[in-house]
């Protein structure tokens, strides 16, 4: 959360408006849809409602749905076995190379950056002998770990009163939204740290609801443990940290829980941060730069008054961005949350953590927005990456408020939704103003709402927006005039929409982005004639890009940044690797004063790279 490069029990069933009687409403399973016995739709139907009977089923039905889930992801990133987005992957692949046991390298990013989503990735680098392999072998992993959102989603919606057949859908439709799974295709964190905020927040509400000490106790230490491990994964877990301390603690103090579990939550918690520390000094003494200033750049940003405004600024476009990426349903899922933390009529532990979740999503919004550079790119006013940790979250409890809110509460949620929404893209507009349109735009950066605006080449809050409203007053509408009975139509069309979106996002934004950088991954590698074995020094105004790739690409040897001119060259480097001379200039012109046993080996003009050898 320091530099941009960096950006790179349950949930609270306060969603719930206003429940509908048991019994009335979408409380109930919905029924088969109704094709007569005779035909083949009711004759599947019966068969379902037979076998949906059987003790294996739900659980066979869920390891199937998880496994399409991991194979879908694999299928969007079938073609993608190199970093290409710049320092993040580099660094993170970097962390993760250390941590397997293989040799130290440069560390891109210029500062060292958590260590818990590299350990998770690591057991690549054990097994595999060259960085192809390692590449495809971290998708898996990151398939594995994120398509973990769709079972506890499932557990999510259950406990805020689906039934099993629109609980298993909805879940499905949580696991394949775009902010979920787009990061996950690359080597980034936020490809876990969804997973981890919703395991937390399902942690904090077991152990706040009612049953047996010792299962409390458990829900109490998963909590801590959940929040450390966010916090050993990205700077952001130190929000989520925060706020499981206060929580524990407050709950201590009040005595609203059993006064053990509260301490068996902060023990894991203190240990879980004190690892999560100790896994970060002993990252800083592999290598030579500094470590992340996380505190001092957020400092700045709230208190200087000349940041004041666009710090902001931004939180309302980070909340904005969320909103409209889960297509209003986000913003269903916090008006739900504010409203069950002031009424009575619901359970303490639903609105406890319905007050977590919001504030989560707004302390996240305010800490990054402080600490984030002004990049001069037009996502530094709505970036999306940061609150895509509460996606899956906030999508579930919006989904309980569609499926057991009364239409009159229903309607009351979906206005304030939209109110809410046009007010944060209009003060973005307000205050960003031209830089909307004339500082650089990066489809990477803004995948959810150039496909809802159909516009890869620039942003449009109110279009985006409207978009987002149009898919959730279809939705609205279709459950309003068909009741329970379309619930699970309802949730599958979403599916294959979120499925859609997210696969259309892949072609139009992931792969472009990936080939656009593969000259100067694996294509440099060829051209150059450069080895995984060899130790590689990359001048300072080699482009950023090459340098950084290159980091993960010398496998086997390892990479420095120096400037020969000017800075030692190691004496176990191998190649060197600078600008082009000048034209008309000698082949190493460039570095004129070189000691004799260094010779040009290799130019491309084109590419912006000259490779030096040792005799």
């Amino acid at each position: 959360m320091t530099q941009r490069s960096l950006r790179q029990s349950t949930l609270p069933r306060p969603a719930v408006l206003e429940e509908r009687p048991a019994g009335a409403g979408e409380s109930a399973e919905p029924a088969a849809p109704a094709t007569g016995p005779s035909g083949l739709l009711g004759l599947a139907a019966a068969r379902f409602e037979r076998a949906r009977g059987r003790r294996w089923f739900w659980p066979v039905l869920l390891l199937a749905g998880y496994a399409a889930e991991v194979l879908f992801r694999l299928v969007l990133v079938r073609h993608l076995s190199f970093p290409s987005v710049h320092p993040d992957e580099d660094s993170y692949l970097v962390l993760a190379r250390v941590l397997a046991g293989r040799s130290s390298t440069e560390m891109p990013v210029g500062v060292v950056i958590p260590g818990g989503y590299p350990l998770l990735i690591s057991p690549a680098f054990r097994i595999a002998g060259d960085p192809v392999t390692a590449y495809h072998l971290i998708m898996v992993i990151n398939a594995l770990l994120n398509a973990l959102v769709f079972p506890l989603a499932q557990l999510a919606l259950r406990r805020l009163g689906l039934r099993r057949l629109p609980a298993y859908v909805f879940a499905g439709v949580t696991a394949l939204l775009p902010p979920v799974i787009f990061y996950s295709e690359f080597v980034m964190s936020d490809a876990v740290l969804p997973v981890l905020v919703l395991a937390w927040l399902l942690c904090l509400h077991g152990w706040l609801g009612d049953g047996p000490v010792g299962r409390r106790s458990w829900y109490a230490a998963g909590a801590g443990a959940t929040a450390a491990y966010s916090m050993a994964t990205h700077d952001r877990g130190g929000v989520v940290v925060a706020l499981t301390g206060l929580l524990l603690l407050g709950v201590l103090v009040l005595r609203r829980a059993e006064w053990r579990t509260a301490l068996i939550g902060l023990g894991t918690l203190g240990v879980g941060a004190a690892g999560a520390k100790a896994l970060a000094w002993w990252l800083e003494a592999q290598f030579t730069v500094e470590p992340s200033d996380v505190g001092g750049f957020l400092w700045e940003g709230l208190t200087d008054p000349d940041k004041t405004g666009m710090t902001l600024t931004r939180t309302a476009g980070q909340i904005w961005y969320f909103i409209v990426s889960t297509w209003g349903v986000g913003g269903l899922a916090v008006v739900g949350c504010l409203f069950a933390l002031f009424s009575g009529r619901f359970p303490r532990p639903h609105r406890i953590v319905g007050g977590v979740l919001v504030a989560l999503l707004v302390g996240t919004a305010l800490a990054s927005a402080a600490a984030l550079p002004d990049d001069g790119r037009i996502d530094d006013w709505v970036y999306a990456r940061y609150l895509s940790l509460l996606v899956p979250a906030a999508f579930a409890v919006g989904a309980a408020v569609l499926c057991r809110s009364r239409r009159r509460g229903l309607g009351y949620a979906v206005a304030a939704t939209v109110a809410l929404t046009l007010l944060l893209g209009k003060i973005v507009v307000w205050s960003a103003g031209s830089a909307l349109t004339t500082k650089l735009f990066i489809g990477w950066a803004l995948p959810d709402v150039t496909f809802l605006a159909a516009d890869w080449t620039r942003l449009n809050i109110m279009r985006s927006s409207a978009a987002a409203f149009v898919i959730l007053g279809a939705v609205v509408l279709l459950l309003v005039a068909g009741g329970r009975r379309v619930v699970w139509a309802v949730g599958l069309s979403l599916a294959l929409f979120a499925g859609f979106a997210t696969a259309t996002i892949a072609e139009q934004v992931s792969h472009p982005h990936a080939n656009y950088r593969k000259p100067l991954a694996t294509g440099f590698t060829k051209a150059s004639g450069v080895k995984s074995t060899d130790n590689v020094v990359f001048a300072w105004d080699v482009d950023g890009g090459l340098r950084n790739a290159q980091a993960f690409e010398v496998y086997q040897g390892r990479v420095w940044y120096r400037d020969p001119r000017w800075q030692p060259v190691p004496a176990e480097a191998t190649v060197l690797v600078t600008p082009p001379a000048p034209e008309g200039r000698a082949a190493d012109g460039y570095w004129p004063e070189h000691p004799a046993e260094w010779y040009v080996a290799k130019v491309n003009r084109a590419q912006g790279w000259a490779i030096w050898r040792k005799r």
